[in-house]
C-alpha cells in the first residue's frame, strides 16, 4: 500500500489496478471508502479501462480480428509501476505489453493520478496513444462510499443532490447479460433530488446519459455529512450498489456497456473514444466532504 497524508485525509493505494483502498477522515474519525469486504463486492475503487460494462458475448472485432476482454477490461488486475510519488500526491504508470496486446491489440500508456489538497481528494486519468495506429478505448471510475456512514443511520436516509434539476432517465441494463436492452425509465426524484432505495439497483446499476450537473452531493438527513463529487466533461454517469450492502458507488464514465444488439465493432461502440498517434486524452474527477 502506498499511502498519501495531509490534516484532513489518510490515503491508502494499492499499486495492484492503482485502485484506492482506503479513505480515512481524520475530522470524523471515519473511513469513507467502502474497504472491499467480498460478502458484498470485492473492490472498493476500480479502474476501468480500456473498457467500461460488457462486451456482448465479451468480445470485440478490430479490422477482421476478434478479440476477448472480460467486464471493466483488465487495468484493475494489472501491476501499476510509480512515476513519482510523495506526502500529498502520487502517479501510476501502465503501459501496453506483449500480455495485453494479445487481447487489445492497442499501444498505449495509462497515467493514473492521485492529490490531496486540504479537503478535496482528485484522481486524473490521462491516456496515451505510444503506437503508429489510432488507439480506441473507454475509461471510467467505480469508486465506492461507505453509506450510511454513521451507526444511527440507514441507507434510505440519504439522498443524491444533483447541480441542476435533470432529465433522470436511467439506460436499462439486463441483470443477467449486463448490456443495455434499449429501454428506459424515469428514476423518482423531488426536484434536483434523488432518495437512495435499495430497490432501484434490483435493475443493476442507474445509468445516466449527458448530465447538465458538474457536481452531485451526497448527503443525509439525520447527520450533517455531505460529500461533494465532481465531475466534468464524462459524458455518462453510474449510480450502483447491491441489496443491503454498506456502500453507494458514484461512477463517471467515459464509455459504455455494449447494448443487446452490438455487432462488436469496436469502432463503432457508443461512447467509444479514439487518439491518434502521439495524442492524449485526459479526464479528472474529485471529492470532497464538507
Amino acid at each position: 500500500m502506498l499511502i498519501l497524508e495531509n490534516e484532513t485525509y489518510q490515503v491508502k493505494i494499492n499499486s495492484k489496478g492503482a485502485e484506492l483502498k482506503s479513505v480515512f477522515h481524520k475530522n470524523f474519525k471515519k473511513e469513507i471508502l467502502y474497504d472491499g469486504n467480498s460478502t458484498f463486492w470485492n473492490r472498493s475503487s476500480p479502474i476501468l479501462f480500456p473498457i467500461v460494462g460488457r462486451l456482448k458475448n465479451n468480445a470485440f472485432h478490430v479490422k477482421n480480428d476478434t478479440f476477448n476482454l472480460n467486464q471493466h477490461g483488465f487495468a484493475r488486475d494489472q501491476e501499476f509501476s510509480i512515476l513519482h510519488s510523495n506526502e500529498t500526491n502520487i502517479i501510476f504508470s501502465l503501459k501496453s505489453n506483449d500480455t495485453t496486446l494479445m487481447f487489445y491489440p492497442f499501444e498505449f500508456e495509462l497515467l493514473i493520478s492521485y492529490s490531496i489538497d486540504k479537503n478535496k481528494l482528485t484522481t486524473n486519468y490521462k491516456v496515451i496513444n505510444t503506437g503508429i495506429e489510432d488507439l480506441t478505448f473507454s475509461i471510467g471510475a467505480h469508486p465506492g462510499f461507505i453509506c450510511p456512514l454513521f451507526d444511527e443511520e440507514s441507507f434510505d436516509d440519504y439522498y443524491l443532490e444533483f447541480e441542476y434539476e435533470e432529465d433522470f432517465t436511467r439506460y436499462l441494463l439486463n441483470c443477467d447479460t449486463g448490456l443495455f436492452t434499449g429501454k428506459t425509465e424515469k428514476v423518482p426524484f423531488f426536484k434536483k433530488n434523488i432518495a437512495l432505495n435499495y430497490e432501484y439497483f434490483k435493475k443493476d446499476a442507474i445509468v445516466f446519459k449527458n448530465l447538465k450537473s458538474t457536481w452531485i452531493n451526497l448527503k443525509s438527513n439525520k447527520s450533517r455529512y455531505c460529500l461533494r463529487f465532481n465531475l466534468k466533461d464524462f459524458p455518462y454517469f453510474g449510480i450502483w450498489t447491491k441489496e443491503n450492502a454498506p456502500f453507494i458507488c458514484l461512477e463517471p464514465w467515459c464509455g459504455l456497456a455494449d447494448s443487446e444488439n452490438s455487432t462488436g465493432n469496436f469502432l463503432k461502440k457508443e461512447g467509444i473514444n479514439i487518439l491518434n498517434k502521439n495524442q492524449q486524452f485526459e479526464r479528472s474527477f474529485s471529492f470532497e466532504i464538507a
